[in-house]
Parts: C-alpha cells; structure tokens; sequence
C-alpha cells in the first residue's frame, strides 16, 4: 500500500504546482499591456498605489494694466497773418462803374460802323498817379465811335505820356494788334450814342 500512495501524492503535488502556473498566467494575460499585477492587486507603478503628482496651483491670467493715457500735447497755436490792409480812407468804392471810363479790349466793324469791345469799370483805390489800376466790372459791351472822334493817346500807342492826338484809324491799328490790351480811356458820347471824344489816361 505505501509503494502505491507515494506516487499518488507526486502526481497530486504536480497537479497542484501546475494549477499555480496556470492562475499567474492568467493574471498576466488579463491585466492591460505592459502593466504587472502589483500587491492588493493594483498595477505597477513607481509610485506608491493610488498616488498622482499633486496638481500646481491654477495659474490665473493676471489682468493686463491699463496702458496710461497719455496726455495731448497742445498743437501750437501758429502765428497769425496779419491781415492784408484795407482800402484807404480816401479810397470810395460807393460807385463801382465810373460813367465815362472804359477798357478798350477789340474792334469790330459789325452793323456798317465802327464799333469798339470795352468793358466800364473804376480805379482799384486812388489814382494812376498813386500806383491804382482799372477794374474792368462785368461784361464785354460795344460802343460805336464816330469817324470824327476826337482821340488823343499816349504810351504805350504812341512814344511818352503826354497826350497826342491820333486818328480813328491809327486807333484802330494799334487795338487790332494787340487784343485784349484792356487799355483805360476817358470817352464822351454825342448825340448820336456814338463816342465823339476818347481820351487815353496814361499809366506810369
């Protein structure tokens, strides 16, 4: 009877080494990849079970400072212009058109006579002796002039500024070739409505 319970207790004894292996192997192929069954059954880790890096305090956004205003410089005031003088005292512009002063800018023979361009006007402020120019006002207009008209003219239709008298025709030579010339002229109408004086006011 011994000779026989001997290899009964090798065969039990391998039975149970062999149901061991089988257990671990199963522990191993259950747990996930790469992790080991560690004691009370947790993973392995290299920490202790259950442990984690304690979490940093939260980092607030510190709140942007409001960049400072930066005061306006004041522009500089720029020096003013002073402003441009007015007419004298002695200066009237209460009649803007002179009645007997006109700017002889053309010639037209239209209508059979002899008719002059002008445009009426007045002096800018003081006389031709004081520097003053003429200001033609409005628009062009015609006059007719008699053939008889008495003419005097000086610089720049003949030499120096002493009147001399001149016919219609020299009058008319000179105006056709230089237009638009806008030389002043004192002028008298006659009963007709044709001038029968012109008088060239000379400008130094």
């Amino acid at each position: 009877m011994r000779a026989v319970r001997g290899p009964r207790r090798t065969r039990g004894r391998a039975a149970l080494a062999a149901l061991a292996v089988s257990a671990s192997l199963a522990l191993t192929a259950c747990g996930p990849a790469g992790e080991t069954a560690g004691p009370a059954g947790s993973p392995g880790s290299a920490g202790p079970a259950g442990s984690s890096a304690p979490a940093g305090p939260s980092a607030t956004a510190k709140a942007p400072t409001p960049a400072a205003s930066k005061p306006t410089a004041a522009k500089p005031t720029g020096t003013k212009k002073p402003a441009a003088p007015g007419p004298s005292a002695t200066c009237d512009h209460k009649m803007p058109i002179a009645p007997d002063l006109i700017a002889v800018n053309r010639y037209t023979p239209e209508g059979g006579s002899h008719n002059l361009i002008v445009r009426h006007g007045n002096w800018s402020c003081g006389t031709p002796e004081d520097g003053a120019h003429f200001e033609p006002v409005g628009k062009e207009t015609f006059i007719p002039i008699a053939e008889t008209a008495e003419i005097t003219a000086t610089a720049p239709i003949v030499e120096g500024s002493a009147p001399k008298k001149i016919t219609l025709q020299q009058l008319i030579d000179w105006v056709v070739a230089h237009p638009d010339a806008g030389r002043p002229f004192r002028y008298h109408l006659g009963a007709d409505g044709a001038i029968d004086t012109l008088d060239e006011i000379y400008l130094p």
